[in-house]
């Protein structure tokens, strides 16, 4: 490692949000236009000082920004974030030579993390609950965190009390607490084997702690269903299982959904989870639901089939990346829903572009992968008509978008 001390500018921001100088030369913690001096450390640069700063520079609203490593970007404006966030959407389309209205992102508010996935060791003294350091796998406790609603921050000495229970002083629990309309849903997976007192004991914080349902690996304590409201519809997803982040970023992709298949009278659904977009879609249309995994499409289709007021609603449990669906079954549908992982779904899109189905709303959390599959749909006809951002990972360098597509048949 080199003991030279180097001044550097930044450049610009990279996709990890690190600031990048030339040669590349990473910077955490920077922004673009500020002079900063640092020791390199290979591509890195180490103890850096801010000699410029930049007027998108602020100081960070939370007191674990240093330490914590669940944010990388508190230190920059919202404004600088609303537009760099926007520019890698439109960055990763112009990677393919795609043009498009981005329009103005919707960002979610602080305090508004409805689900997390906490780490949880034994100390000496009981147990430490919170977020990894960066670049680190040490627990860091986090009990004014300015992402999570305060219904998850309050719950952080539960956490530390199963800690205390079920781990090793060597091994770490992983706890996922989401909030759900009567109460929290924990699941702990890392733990030790649930034995006759564990159980007792789990019961017992579960009580304590008024909890909907505590899953510990496989083993179910449930004391009240947990649903989450989709639509007209009360749905239980499966413990562990995929939900948006915060109530207000799924209410955005929703209306930008819904408002894409307005008019559409059979929709399909693909990776539909456990119903986010086809319950809401079925209060106007009928909706075919298509999903991986087989507990989260029972939920969807348990969730309304005890709702009322809503169009028909089938189910299907199936891969889409080994088993898309052909033409031959597209063709009945006037509208398509699309939300795939961050891999993107190139085979089912592949697919889509072959029956050209008038409208298609592409959701993703990941712009390479959709600009990429969006290139598929652009060289069969598609148009592009616009393309929503939501950041529903405030201060993180994540986004979300969906996109509008189209046909003039």
């Amino acid at each position: 490692m080199s003991c030279i001390m180097t001044q550097v500018t930044i450049d610009r921001l990279g996709y990890q949000g690190d600031g990048i100088a030339q040669g590349p030369l990473y910077v955490p913690g920077t922004l673009p236009g500020e002079t900063v001096t640092g020791t390199p450390d290979g591509q890195t640069l180490r103890d850096v000082r801010i000699d410029t700063p930049s007027s998108d520079r602020v100081k960070p609203p939370c007191v674990h920004a240093k330490s914590c490593g669940g944010c990388q970007l508190q230190h920059a404006s919202d404004g600088f974030l609303a537009d760099w966030k926007a520019g890698v959407v439109r960055n990763a389309l112009l990677a393919h030579g795609i043009e498009a209205e981005i329009r103005p992102i919707e960002t979610s508010p602080p305090l508004s993390r409805r689900r997390a996935s906490f780490s949880a060791r034994r100390t000496k003294k009981g147990a430490l609950a919170g977020f990894h350091m960066k670049a680190s796998d040490v627990v860091v406790s986090i009990p004014n965190c300015q992402l999570l609603h305060p219904d998850l921050t309050a719950a952080l000495p539960m956490v530390e009390q199963l800690a205390v229970l079920g781990s090793s002083r060597k091994g770490e629990l992983s706890v996922l607490v989401t909030k759900s309309e009567v109460g929290l849903d924990v699941a702990v997976t890392g733990g030790k084997p649930a034995d006759t007192a564990l159980r007792g004991a789990l019961a017992k914080i579960a009580d304590e702690h008024d909890l909907a349902r505590l899953c510990w690996d496989d083993e179910t304590l449930l004391r009240r269903r947990p649903y989450q409201i989709f639509g007209n519809a009360r749905v239980t997803p499966p413990a562990g299982s995929f939900l948006q982040a915060t109530a207000e970023g799924e209410a955005a992709l929703q209306r930008a959904v819904l408002s894409i298949v307005d008019g559409a009278t059979h929709v399909a659904d693909l990776f539909s989870g456990s119903g986010t977009f086809a319950l809401p879609i079925a209060r106007t249309a009928a909706v075919h639901a298509v999903e991986g995994e087989k507990a989260m499409i029972a939920a969807l289709n348990e969730g309304w089939r005890m709702a009322e007021g809503l169009r028909r609603v089938t189910c299907e449990a199936r891969d889409l990346f080994r088993n898309p669906l052909l033409p031959e079954e597209l063709k009945r549908f006037d509208a398509i829903v699309i939300d795939p992982p961050r891999a993107g779904a190139e085979a089912q899109v592949a697919e889509i572009a072959s029956i050209r189905t008038p409208k298609v709303a592409h959701v993703s959390c990941n712009p390479v992968t959709f600009a990429r599959d969006t290139a598929t749909l652009l060289a069969a006809g598609y148009r592009l008509d616009w393309v929503q951002p939501v950041d529903q990972f405030r201060w993180s360098t994540h986004v979300e978008l969906v996109a509008s597509l189209s046909l003039d048949i």
